[in-house]
């Protein structure tokens, strides 16, 4: 059984929390006050009413990748608003006491059973042979894309800037999808399809269905039968072929060219695409229909610029894939903070090549140097402006615009890198001071002072 902590503050709801810690206990879970347990660990807090402490319990609570579900007892409260607001917050789960206690601690039991299962797939060899990522917005699609793929058989729609790792997460689905009886991915690039021959791909043919036909052919439907079909930049298919994938992917069934026999194809569908596709449909360029069949669950991967803590782990790892030896090859201080630094536009794909040619440069066992820079990538080096782009301008306009003062949007920024540095070093308050660039002292009294805890 997993273990669970139960805050015991006073949120207005401590008898209800004991209720709840006494039944979870005796259907074997072990309870540890909040502070006892590791950072990934699902939580519970009960309460009467949502207060401000309590949102910025929650709120923290998520950014150090915890899984916090609210309880309130609906007796004393009803105000449906609130439970938007903690999710918002941060919180995965809003319940609330209508019957029994019982009745309750079985909800918190199968999902708190369930997220066990997709953080143990999480930090599993298997997935992270797929995909290395250490930041919490990575680990947040990580979450639902393992949870979609394992227990679901549902149509999974990728977005994401070119080479931030569609096709990888298209292989983590069908790696972990358990009815999958194929062993390879079936991949289809729909940006390289030629109209002319966009009915063979995709259906495949009868011999002599066309000149040049001396023979049949499988199209990637018959391939992706029992397995999965990843249709990448599906985007950027004319409307004719869209109206043609609409029925298989409903019907599941379609002919091939040339022939008049109607074959069956049971696969999992998994889209990806660089554009805005709600854009596409509302201009006409991409059919609405068609749109909702593929993306009945829908996952964003964040660009590099958005998850610079993921820099150094992919560096190691594709360093180390490309120059193998008996122990791991590191980077000099240097060259990491150049590394963090750098813009990478095409994102990992980007820094993959990077590290493919840093590699070409490397000699022997020893720490990667500036030397194994290559010449012409010296000029991207560091600059001390590179983290404030057109985003963080976009976020400060909002704010203004909704009449946010500037010792309001300071405040703000300061309790959330106060906020995000904790949660980073795992409530290591030297550790974060250190990130901040403060002492010790003065991060503690940031916090005495503002409502981050």
């Amino acid at each position: 059984m997993s273990e669970v902590w139960i805050h015991v503050a006073d949120f207005g709801a401590s008898d209800l929390s004991r209720t709840i810690g006494l039944s979870l206990d005796k259907l074997g879970y072990t309870i540890r006050p909040q502070d006892a347990c590791d950072k990934g660990d699902a939580g519970i807090v009960c309460f009467s009413e949502v207060s401000q402490p309590l949102i910025e319990f929650v709120r923290e609570k998520a950014s150090y990748n915890q899984r916090v579900i609210a309880v309130v007892d609906s007796r004393f409260h009803s105000k449906n608003s609130d439970t938007w607001t903690l999710l918002q917050a941060g919180a995965s789960e809003v319940l609330s006491v209508k019957r029994s206690v019982e009745a309750v601690t079985k909800q918190i039991a199968e999902r708190i059973e369930r997220w066990g299962e997709v953080d143990r797939l999480l930090t599993s060899q298997m997935v992270r042979n797929n995909f290395v990522t250490e930041s919490h917005s990575c680990k947040l699609v990580l979450r639902q894309i393992i949870e979609i793929a394992y227990f679901t058989n549902a149509s999974v729609l990728v977005l994401g800037e070119s080479g931030t790792g569609k096709e990888l997460i298209a292989r983590l689905i069908h790696t972990l999808d358990k009815r999958s009886k194929v062993p390879d991915l079936v991949v289809l690039d729909c940006s390289t399809i030629v109209s002319e021959l966009a009915g063979s791909e995709f259906f495949g043919h009868e011999r002599g269905a066309f000149t040049g036909a001396i023979g049949p052919r499988e199209g990637a439907f018959s391939l992706a039968h029992q397995g999965t079909l990843f249709l990448d930049e599906v985007g950027e298919l004319p409307l004719p072929l869209q109206a043609q994938l609409l029925r298989v992917v409903q019907e599941k069934t379609y002919k091939r060219v040339g022939g008049d026999k109607w074959q069956r194809s049971d696969f999992r569908l998994v889209c990806a695409t660089n554009r805005d596709l709600t854009q596409e449909v509302n201009q006409g360029r991409f059919r609405g229909d068609l749109y909702y069949r593929i993306a009945t669950w829908t996952c964003r991967l964040p660009p590099l610029r958005e998850r610079p803590e993921d820099i150094l782990p992919l560096a190691n790892h594709f360093i180390n894939e490309f120059c193998p030896s008996v122990k791991p090859i590191e980077f000099d201080e240097p060259v990491q903070e150049y590394l963090v630094n750098r813009i990478f536009p095409g994102n990992v794909r980007e820094l993959r090549q990077l590290m493919l040619r840093i590699s070409q440069k490397h000699v022997g066992d020893g720490p990667i140097t500036v030397g194994d820079i290559p010449e012409d990538e010296r000029s991207s080096g560091f600059t001390e402006t590179n983290w404030r782009d057109s985003e963080f301008d976009q976020v400060i306009r909002r704010a203004l615009a909704l009449g946010a003062g500037l010792k309001e949007i300071s405040q703000y920024a300061s309790d959330t890198a106060i906020r995000i540095a904790v949660g980073d070093a795992d409530g290591n308050l030297q550790r974060a001071a250190r990130c901040l660039g403060i002492t010790d002292r003065a991060l503690q009294m940031r916090r005495a002072n503002s409502r981050v805890r």
